[in-house]
Formats: C-alpha cells, structure tokens, sequence
C-alpha cells in the first residue's frame, strides 16, 4: 500500500503539510482537495520522488508502476499515437530488445521476446493508444498527426492520453478536466471508473469526483485527513465537523470571557488574588480551539444591468462557418432577460462557434443576426485570460475600464476575487492560471453586461470559486449561454438545453443525467452529413418569419407570470431562511433559559414555530413553481419542434 508516517513537507520557509499520516490501499480511489496553493501538487512531486520529505517517511511499493501527466507540454513531429504508445515503457522496452535481437539474427531471443509481446498484449498496443484518444476527443485518422501540428489545449490531452496509455499501480492525476470538454469528461469519468490501479486524483469537478473516487483526502493547513465516500459526502461530514468545532469554540470563547471577568475584577484584592492567578495559569494553560474557518475570499454579485432589452438578440435563418464552409445552418434563435442556456453536442460539432456568433466575433455566413439596441455583452472565450496584459496589474486593468472611478472602489471590488492588498498592484505574469481566469471574470462581470456568454469558465478555478461563480450566476438579471463541461454547474445555472448537432441546434429532449446516455447512442451513429439532404442537416424555417417571432412572443408571455412568481417565492424563502437563522442564534444563549427570561423564550419558541412552518410552506411553493416552469417550458418548446 501507500503510506505516509509522520509526513513534513516545506517549500521555502512555508509549511505545506504537518506530521501527515495516510494509508492508501491497492485499488482506493481518493480524491485529494483542498485550496489553491495548499499543496496537493506539491505532495504528488513528493510521491513522483520529486522532492524529498523535511520528516517522517513516504513509503511505496517498489515494484509498483506509477504514472502521471508530464508537467511539460509534448512538442515535435512524432505522430501522436506513437507519443501516446510511449506511455507504455515496458512494451517499448520489449519492442527495443526484439530489435537488438532481430538485428544480432539472435532466433530463440526473439521467440521469448514476442511472447512476451503477446503476454503484455503488446499487439493490441496501437488499437489502445487509438481508442484512448478517441475518448478524449481525437477524429478518426488524427493519431498520424505530427503532435506540433496540434494546439496547447489538444497536447495536453495527448499528454493524458500517454498517462493512460501506462500500465501503472499508482495513477496521479492533477485536474486532468481542464482542457477537456464535456463528452471527454464523461468517457474519461467511465474509464477510470474501470481502472484497476490505485488512483489519487486532484480536482475541482463535484461530479467527476463523486462519480469516480470512493475517498476524500482533505488537506487544510497543512493537515491531511481521509473522509469515506465522494465529495458530496464529505461536504456533510466537513460541515458537521465544522458546525460542532464553531460551536466549541464559541462555548470555549464564552468560558473565557468569565474567566477573564473573574481575574479583572479580583486580581487586585489581595483575598482574591491567588484564586485569579490560579485561573490566569489555567487560562495560559488552556489549548484554544480555532474557529471555524469556512467563509470563502470570494464576494463578488453582478451588478443590474442598465438595461434588458426585449429581445436581446435573434438569429433568423443564420448559417455560420470558417472560410465560407458553413458548420451550423438554418439557425432561429431568440435570447431574452432571464433565459439560462445550456449548451451541449460532440466535440466539434460547433458549440464554440455558436458563442462566437452570438458574441459578434464571427460573422454569419447568411441570414440575420439582429442585436438589440442597449445590448452589452460579457463574453468570456476559452483563451480569454491571453487577453490580459502581462505586466499590468489587476488594478491597472480595472482602471482601464473605468479610469473616473475612485481607486478604492476599484480596489473593493478587486477584493472580492481575492485580489486584496498588494496583490491588486503586482504584474499579471507570474499569476496562476486559476487567478488568471478570476482577474478575466472580475473584468467582464464589471462591465454590468445584460447577455452573458461563457466558454468553459470553470478552467483553472478551484471549488470555491467556482462556488462564488454560481451563486453570482443565479442571480444574474440578463441572459446566459453557456458551455461547459461542470455538470454542476450547469445543473444549477441553466434550465434551458440545447443540443448542437449535425449542423443545427435544437432542444435537448432529456435532462443533463440523460446527455451521457444520448452521447453512447451516437458513438456508433456515422459523422458524415455530406448524403443528407438540406432538410436532414438543418430545420427548415418555421413558416413566415412573422409566425415565428409571433411564437416566441407567445411562449414569453405564458412563462413570465410564473418566472415572476418563482422569483418572488425564492425571496420570501431567503428572507425566511434569515429570520430562522437568527431565531437560533438567539435560541443558542444560555441567558434566555433562565427563570427570568421564560416570557422571552416563549416568544421566540412561538416565533421560531410559525417562521419554520412558513418556510416549509415557502419551500413547497417554490419546488412546486420550479417544476411547473420546467413542465410548460418542455410543453413549449415539443409545441415549437411541432411547429418548425
């Protein structure tokens, strides 16, 4: 097994993990977590024998094969299927001793060699490296390809692909989703759902870890802890422990607030005064407790915009491509304040172009594409952090958009993101891809847009920003389009699906669970649209022009009565939610036990009765309103399909 005994890991003067002991057993999956910069990549260079301990020992079975993604992004002019292949070294260690052995005519040696070929399934070699790479994204006949031919985002895939390619015991992986898209996820989410290794696995996707890992190793403040289960079972059982540490501290703070009284007020009578320094030794004595450190850095909400716009912005009969050879015809889309757009399709069936389009970056190859007068759109790209300037600051780059604004609201606002203090005015360089991304987010959301159009934000960024980043979307008064391949996020955001395929874009029939299922379905299905007729590559026109705009108009009219509805229960819901929470925090003082206090506890026993039947009530209507929006949103949209 892995283990680590009384593990003490530094970098520089800062110390990462303390006196850390872990057993991790042949076959675990765990998933590592934890801030950014706590130290998780740092303790798999450790394991990698990287770097060495400061204390204890890290102990690893000798003969176990580990591999792990290289830090180095692949170059040269290799076909990419005999770079994944390498990943296997035993294969090409038998492969280089069969040619030594052919080449010195050495016959018998060869026969032990290529037994030992077909032993290690090294004739299936080339068939592996190809369906490894076509699960995470690559075209049919793209494995000859020379690996410089391909982008930074697609190397790294090759690099995982090599990963994979290992016949390991130990498999480190470290936010192996960042440059993939969703159907990559979810084939990788299977296939290490197979993997009969052992499996550390660091990442910042709730789904892909409780779909994957059976363990949570948890490293905080240097301390390493292992919690059963996947990360939504460890949230519970982090926010019990949290709850029960918050409450002893404050039992613990109120302890010695009376101590302290004690000693202030007694220590200068001398009948007194060896009892108080009695109680000081003791208080010296007593081992704090921490509170509960669990409020995220980041704060940040969109601001409303100055203005909404009906429709915000509509395609009519759009067809979009590159050098006039179009990849998604026949579009007909409407967007309006308060729409949540998912969407979803294979890779390179042209999601990302349809951001492009609907963000003015490309223009259509046909049809209208009409924005609204007072449209302001936040568009943030895949590569949207090579937009900053690398020695401005994040100040300097908000000052930019607003150089009339007092610095210190710049300042405030930049806090909100965690870039406090001096590192508001340091160069944008040496940041890390994860504050990158924040700094390009902090700057579109500044800029108060009305359409949103998000492209895998969720790269680079830990859970806690990617916390902060969905509470502030639900919020948001405009209009989103999203791609990305956090399921979660998603969930939680969007309540509209749409597929891009085959040169159109329609509604999802199913829900988000049922898209891996839809995507199996059409592994075997044939990719070539060039034999379909018109009517099969893209929907015809829904009638007149002014049919459908008199449809939409419709369909508005008939949902916004209830998405008001929907919005006003989930207020009374919050602000229910806070008079409960305060009822508590009074119900939680001793004081109001006591004999005196028994009419205010009767009152606040009443209060907090009719609060909690209220927001149970409250909570009911809301799940109610919820799926009766879904319901006529599904009932709609079947009735548009009907129609077009």
């Amino acid at each position: 097994m892995l283990q680590l005994r009384d593990l003490g890991l530094r970098r520089g003067g800062r110390r990462l993990i303390d006196a850390a002991d872990l057993r991790v057993h042949p076959g675990q999956k765990v998933g590592v977590v934890g801030a950014n910069g706590c130290g998780k990549s740092s303790l798999f260079a450790l394991l990698r024998g990287e770097l060495t301990p400061d204390q204890g020992t890290v102990s690893i079975p000798a003969d176990w094969q580990i591999a792990h993604v290289a830090q180095q992004t692949p170059g040269g002019e290799r076909a990419a299927i005999e770079f994944v292949i390498d990943g296997d070294r035993e294969l090409r260690d038998v492969q280089a001793a069969l040619a030594r052995a052919e080449q010195a005519d050495e016959g018998l040696r060869q026969a032990e060699l290529h037994g030992q070929l077909e032993t290690i399934g090294g004739y299936d070699a080339y068939s592996r490296a190809a369906r490894l790479l076509h699960g995470l994204g690559f075209a049919v006949g793209d494995e000859q390809r020379p690996i410089d031919s391909y982008s930074g985002g697609w190397r790294m895939r090759l690099a995982l692909a090599q990963a994979l390619m290992c016949r390991s015991d130990l498999l480190l992986l470290d936010e192996p989703t960042n440059h993939l898209d969703l159907d990559a996820v979810i084939w990788l989410e299977g296939w290490l759902r197979d993997y009969q290794g052992t499996l550390l696995l660091i990442s910042h996707d709730r789904d892909f870890l409780d779909a994957v890992v059976g363990h949570i190793c948890h490293l905080e403040r240097g301390v390493l802890r292992l919690y059963a289960g996947g990360y939504s079972a460890f949230e519970r059982q982090r926010a019990e422990q949290l709850a029960q540490q918050q409450a002893a501290f404050e039992r613990q703070q109120r302890e010695i607030a009376h101590v302290r009284g004690f000693i202030d007020r007694f220590r200068a009578k001398a009948t007194k005064a060896r009892q108080a320094q009695s109680r000081l030794k003791a208080l010296e004595r007593l081992e704090l407790i921490a509170p509960a450190h669990v409020d995220s850095p980041f704060r940040f909400a969109f601001a409303p915009p100055e203005s909404q716009p009906h429709p915000l912005l509509r395609l009519e009969e759009v067809s979009a491509g590159y050098d006039a050879v179009p990849i998604l015809r026949g579009l007909n889309l409407s967007l309006t304040p308060g729409d949540r757009v998912a969407l979803l399709g294979p890779n390179g069936a042209g999601k990302s172009t349809l951001i492009k389009l609907l963000a003015g970056r490309l223009a259509p190859l046909s049809g209208r594409c009409e924005p609204a007068q007072g449209l302001r759109i936040g568009y943030f790209a895949q590569h949207q952090m090579d937009q900053l300037r690398p020695h401005d600051s994040p100040l300097t780059h908000l000052m930019r958009l607003d150089p009339a604004r007092p610095e210190q609201a710049l300042r405030d606002f930049l806090g909100g993101f965690d870039f406090g203090g001096d590192r508001a005015v340091e160069p944008v360089a040496p940041f890390s891809g994860g504050e990158k991304a924040r700094l390009a987010l902090a700057l579109i959301i500044y800029q108060r847009p009305n359409l949103l159009l998000l492209d895998e934000p969720t790269n680079h960024l830990d859970l806690e920003m990617r916390h902060a980043l969905s509470e502030a979307l639900q919020a948001f008064e405009g209009a989103m389009v999203l791609v990305s391949h956090d399921r979660h996020l998603l969930r939680i955001t969007c309540d509209t699906l749409l597929l891009v395929h085959a040169g159109g874009v329609t509604p999802f029939a199913g829900s988000l669970d049922e898209y891996p299922a839809w995507l199996a379905s059409q592994a075997g299905a044939p990719t070539d649209d060039t034999a379909k007729g018109p009517a099969d590559r893209a929907a015809p026109a829904a009638g007149s022009r002014k049919d459908q705009r008199r449809r939409e108009a419709e369909m508005r009219a008939r949902l916004q009565p209830l998405r008001r509805r929907l919005r006003d229960v989930e207020a009374r819901v919050e602000a229910l939610t806070e008079s409960q929470q305060a009822l508590e925090q009074a119900l939680a003082d001793p004081s109001v036990y006591a004999e005196a206090a028994k009419a205010r506890l009767l009152a606040l026993l009443a209060d907090k009765q009719r609060v909690d039947a209220e927001l149970a009530q409250a909570e009911a209507q809301w799940l109610d309103d919820g799926e009766a929006l879904e319901r006529l949103q599904a009932a709609l949209q079947g009735d548009a399909c009907a129609c077009d």
